[in-house]
């Protein structure tokens, strides 16, 4: 199996007034105030930032995305994301910290709770890909710097994820900012995450 993501059937969930899609790339620009999260320690619930998705009930895949993003401002970010409805989704993605560092990280949300973990990386690095392997209601995001070779961030289950789901990429800006996200080589393949024995 393999499918670019790009001519599969694809959707938005609030669609970016600014948008460029060809036939190898995406570009999102994002726009202020966007975001994903659900009420844990901060309180807030934000449900508004863009999604782009296609749907499918297979139960066994990995979908591969390559991000090159210009983030400047404290929590923009890029990357992939599972949006079920608007208490069950993922997201993983660079969110900008600092001219120090950034952070590695994504939000697994079951049932209107977020979580959020994330490991520091250079705020040089501003490029990406990511790897989103699913088995059934359990998933496995992995990263990379040269698509080659990728790492584990987290193995995570989603409660409603047991049938069709609805998958792809994300880009939004928390504050008072915005900026331009790319998203290249995007394909569909067979599962990449191998069963536990």
């Amino acid at each position: 199996m393999y499918k670019e993501f790009l001519k599969e059937e694809l959707f938005w969930i609030r669609k970016p007034k600014n948008v460029i899609i060809d036939d190898k790339k995406i570009e999102i620009y994002t726009e202020p105030n966007t975001d994903l999260w659900q009420r844990t320690y901060y309180g807030f619930r934000n449900d508004n930032a863009p999604i782009l998705q296609t749907k499918t009930k297979d139960k066994y895949f990995s979908f591969t995305v390559k991000t090159v993003f210009e983030s400047k401002c404290r929590f923009d970010q890029c990357g992939v994301a599972i949006y079920i409805d608007s208490e069950n989704w993922f997201k993983a993605s660079i969110e900008y910290e600092n001219e120090n560092y950034q952070r590695l990280g994504s939000v697994v949300t079951n049932n209107g709770y977020s979580d959020w973990a994330t490991q520091d990386i250079s705020a040089s690095i501003k490029e990406m890909h990511y790897r989103l392997s699913r088995r059934e209601s359990d998933f496995l995001i992995e990263y990379s710097e040269d698509g080659e070779n990728f790492k584990q961030m987290r193995i995570f289950h989603l409660f409603k994820a047991d049938d069709e789901i609805s998958f792809g990429i994300y880009a939004c800006s928390p504050e008072e900012s915005y900026f331009k996200a790319v998203f290249s080589d995007m394909y569909i393949t067979e599962c990449k995450w191998q069963e536990h024995k």
